[in-house]
């Protein structure tokens, strides 16, 4: 009998460890599946705050370098879903060589949606 248990202990281990091991897959899993990122939006306005339609946005990844661009329409409006949390980003726009200030979006500030506006003064 004692040639049984130690058959047992090992198998029973194995089990437990796979057991655990799914556990932590599963876990993994369900993080994954939450939404990732975050939205920058918001609206580029002039002077009096008026909308600027065919203003162009720039987001740019400060760990990359890499630049996203959205040409705003009538209402003023633009949007960048799904940015990495993980990354500070620069944000400004431009209309007619004329150009905001750049601002900042850092990856300490948690909120999952930051509303920005950017202001173009075209005179």
């Amino acid at each position: 009998m004692n040639h049984h248990r130690s058959v047992i202990k090992p198998a029973a281990f194995i089990t437990l460890f796979l057991l655990a091991l799914c556990i932590t897959v599963n876990a993994a899993s369900d993080k994954k599946e939450k939404p990732v990122g975050r939205l920058l939006f918001g609206k580029v306005l002039d002077g009096g705050d008026n909308p600027l339609s065919d203003a162009v946005v720039y987001v740019t990844n400060t760990r990359t370098r890499a630049v996203k661009t959205y040409i705003v329409g009538k209402d003023g409006a633009y949007r960048f879903p799904a940015l990495s949390s993980a990354v500070d980003y620069e944000v400004y726009a431009q209309f007619n060589n004329h150009k905001s200030d750049t601002k900042s979006v850092s990856q300490f500030d948690d909120r999952p949606q930051v509303y920005m506006v950017l202001k173009i003064d075209t005179h």
